[in-house]
């Protein structure tokens, strides 16, 4: 019935690493999903849902008798573009991996290094730190992280940015598409004017001077974090649409298209709760 109702209705999801299975998570847990849950998440995705690409959700439809949904990854963590597009191209989907070209390299996010060894998560106090004050700016939280008793440590090669050829090879692969994830990942609410206009402006040209035609003129909010002066900047930038982090299904009207909603899929997520959730069933 949920199903029924959800009709001519479209779900953004937002994973962000894939890892092999049975491996030790290093890094920000909720961030890392396992490659078997994440296949049986697609294949009981493709049972009740249209999978379309992300630039179609734009696009006005007839309403369907299925909901759709449309796949997104954040980071262009090495895990998801290897292993979890391999999953993704395997089906015959679409799916869009946004990036922050300053990370490209094998590069590690702060958030990964810095978690609690044991608990795999960091204390809300101390994010709120490093994303507020901070501005969740990845060479400045390192630098706090000793006065705040965090340790650094060494992140595995899956949970690391992809290397250029990785993307390369993401770029050639059908139905497969790049957005940008701004430049280098701050929470674009703290950053002044001139920064906020390079870290929109700039990911978009590297982009497409490298991927082509596989790059789509959307921007996904590092954090999830926006705000008018934000989107305001995004729309002069010449980008299409942009996405937060917070829940929310898209009809008809996308408007505003500079805060589109997107559902977040942790790791600790069960198989049934994605398809309660992905229903309507129940809310995230």
């Amino acid at each position: 019935m949920a199903r029924r109702l959800s009709a001519g209705r479209t779900v953004v999801l937002t994973y962000h690493n894939i890892v092999p299975d049975g491996v030790p998570v290093i890094g920000e847990q909720s961030l890392h999903l396992p490659r078997a849950q994440f296949a049986a998440q697609l294949d009981a995705l493709l049972r009740t849902h249209d999978i379309v690409p992300l630039a179609a959700v734009a696009e006005r439809r007839p309403i369907r008798s299925r909901p759709r949904a449309a796949l997104t990854f954040d980071d262009a963590y090495r895990g998801a573009v290897t292993i979890g597009l391999r999953e993704v191209t395997a089906r015959g989907l679409p799916a869009t991996v946004f990036v922050a070209p300053a990370f490209v390299g094998g590069r590690s996010l702060w958030w990964d290094a810095l978690t609690d060894a044991n608990s795999g998560v960091m204390g809300d106090a101390q994010r709120d730190e490093a994303l507020d004050r901070l501005a969740g700016d990845d060479a400045a939280v390192r630098a706090w992280a000793p006065r705040a008793g965090l340790r650094e440590r060494t992140v595995p090669d899956y949970a690391r940015v992809s290397e250029v050829t990785e993307l390369s090879v993401c770029a050639t692969l059908p139905g497969i598409t790049l957005g940008s994830h701004s430049w280098s990942h701050p929470n674009l609410t703290r950053v002044d004017p001139s920064r906020l206009r390079e870290e929109v402006t700039r990911p978009l040209c590297w982009l497409r001077e490298r991927f082509g035609s596989a790059v789509i003129p959307w921007l996904a909010y590092p954090y999830g974090i926006s705000s008018p002066v934000v989107q305001a900047a995004v729309a002069a930038a010449g980008y299409r649409a942009a996405l937060g982090i917070k829940g929310g299904w898209l009809a008809g009207d996308i408007t505003p298209a500079y805060a589109l909603p997107r559902f977040n899929i942790p790791a600790s997520m069960t198989l049934d709760g994605f398809v309660l959730r992905t229903s309507g069933v129940i809310r995230w």
